[in-house]
């Protein structure tokens, strides 16, 4: 016969290990992100991101099955963004006006200096395709035609 101590340790125990359960479901995982994107040149790409944006180059590879590469971004960022080549699978360079890469400053001097390097680093000051860039940022393309969003404002949520 089980004493009533038991059975409440017993409930007790299965609550605990419901509620952990519960927490460790519902915390969120962040992942690390890569953007990879084929380019005419990786050297090229590899400098202007790092002059314009502040990046470093994380790690590169050449002749990887092919390719040669670069990965740019922040140390202990949770994304960086891959330049790759082939010279044998040949994939040209294909971006849209709305395939962007959107950086948020939220600080007024910051964004100037950000927009005056992205400018330094090579970049042209493009129309965007959507108006509300136009807003509050400003709009950069490659020399392969991607964009990049410079945006004095902060994210959240409730940002479109």
């Amino acid at each position: 016969m089980r004493s009533r101590a038991h059975d409440r340790g017993t409930v007790r125990a299965r609550s605990t290990l419901a509620l952990d359960m519960q927490t460790m479901s519902l915390a969120p995982t962040v992942p690390h992100i890569r953007i990879a994107r084929p380019v005419t040149s990786v050297h090229r790409s590899a400098v202007m991101y790092c002059a314009g944006l502040g990046l470093k180059i994380l790690g590169e590879f050449k002749d990887h099955s092919g390719f040669d590469g670069a990965m740019v971004g922040l140390p202990g960022g949770g994304y960086h963004l891959e330049f790759v080549h082939s010279a044998i699978h040949q994939v040209t360079p294909e971006p849209t006006a709305e395939d962007l890469l959107v950086f948020y400053i939220p600080s007024r001097p910051e964004w100037e200096r950000t927009c005056e390097a992205m400018t330094a680093a090579g970049f042209e000051s493009v129309e965007p395709l959507n108006p509300y860039w136009r807003q509050r940022g400003r709009t950069f393309g490659d020399h392969d035609g991607y964009r990049t969003v410079i945006e004095c404002n902060t994210w959240s949520p409730q940002t479109p």
